[in-house]
């Protein structure tokens, strides 16, 4: 049987000095990844957090007033550093059909490789709008122009449809991942995530391609 993707990947890296002195940042958000995971955000305590950080309590709330500033923080943390990486990435690449099987490779390679990541994201955020809505607003509009930006690179070299409407054509990328990640994390038996990128990439390229 095939092993799961190994969760032991650090949470990214915190660019504020104060909260990355002595690694105590991100060790509680890393911390806060696990226990969200295995409790569930709404079960889950400070005090939780704490323990598996390896710190006090009250260094807890020297970072964060309360449990939920530190989901929104655990969101912001992952999410800003997969869009840096995915701009990074995919100014290399000048084919937009490859610029989107690199994009859909990144997004299940990552949440396939932190599963406690990729439950945090697909159980724990979408219960509450008040998380969800913020997130959307904010982060999805930046991974959706990602997407669209490279379908209208694709629509004006006459490689992609040109009567498509981006739009739709970015909801359907994201939505195939993003359900791809929902059955893994659902998923009875063990199994690569991130080996089905190329093939959700296959079938959206070849509804694009012309």
């Amino acid at each position: 049987m095939p092993k799961r993707e190994s969760t032991d990947h650090q949470f990214p890296p915190v660019t504020t000095p104060v909260r990355g002195a002595n690694g105590k940042y991100p060790r509680i958000l890393e911390a806060a990844v696990a226990v969200f995971a295995e409790k569930g955000f709404h079960a889950s305590r400070i005090a939780d957090i704490a323990e598996r950080a390896g710190v006090a309590d009250g260094t807890v709330y020297l970072y964060f007033k309360n449990k939920d500033e530190i989901l929104v923080s655990v969101i912001n943390t992952a999410f800003d550093a997969f869009v840096s990486d995915a701009r990074a990435e995919l100014a290399k690449i000048s084919s937009p059909a490859a610029k989107l099987r690199r994009l859909a490779q990144m997004h299940l390679g990552i949440l396939g490789g932190n599963r406690n990541l990729a439950v945090v994201f697909q159980m724990e955020l979408r219960q509450s709008t008040r998380f969800l809505a913020p997130f959307s607003h904010h982060h999805m509009v930046e991974y959706f122009e990602l997407v669209r930006s490279a379908i209208r690179e694709g629509q004006a070299a006459g490689l992609f449809r040109p009567e498509l409407n981006e739009k739709i054509a970015a909801n359907c990328f994201f939505g195939a991942l993003d359900e791809m990640v929902t059955s893994w994390v659902l998923a009875e038996h063990e199994y690569s995530l991130a080996q089905a990128a190329d093939s959700v990439a296959d079938v959206i390229l070849l509804g694009l391609e012309k």
